[in-house]
């Protein structure tokens, strides 16, 4: 085992501490995560969710294809990978935020292509920068 004397020591908690103010700095600088107006659009009833879901293997099948076309687009933000898709009766609604009108429109397009266009429903947002 390689030994540190202590000034080798001192000098690791100094570059730690000053790399521990850099990333506080940075995560400041960023606007926090909120959702809570979506997350409260979401509380209607009237709104699909997740949880209504059918238990249906044709309505299961096609969220998996969906979910697997979007997930092989490595063009996609994690955003656009993690879109909510929510399959009733063959319907399909996308819910969520995604970087940018492009990519939006690339998630509406595979959806389409999967389920059919007249069966898709988006409430997909681009988020502000």
């Amino acid at each position: 085992m390689k030994k540190f004397g202590i000034k080798a020591l001192v000098m690791q908690f100094v570059l730690v501490g000053a790399l521990g103010a850099v990333w506080a700095q940075q995560d400041s600088q960023e606007a926090a995560p909120d959702n809570t107006k979506v997350n409260q659009r979401d509380r209607n009833k009237a709104e699909p969710t997740a949880d209504q879901q059918k238990n249906t293997q044709t309505d299961r099948q096609l969220v998996q294809q969906i979910r697997k076309a979007l997930v092989k687009d490595k063009e996609l933000s994690t955003y656009g990978h993690n879109i909510k898709i929510i399959a009733q009766n063959g319907m399909v609604t996308l819910k969520g935020p995604v970087k940018s009108d492009e990519e939006k429109q690339a998630i509406e397009a595979k959806a389409a292509e999967i389920a059919g266009s007249d069966k898709v429903t988006s409430e997909i947002q681009v988020a502000s920068k």
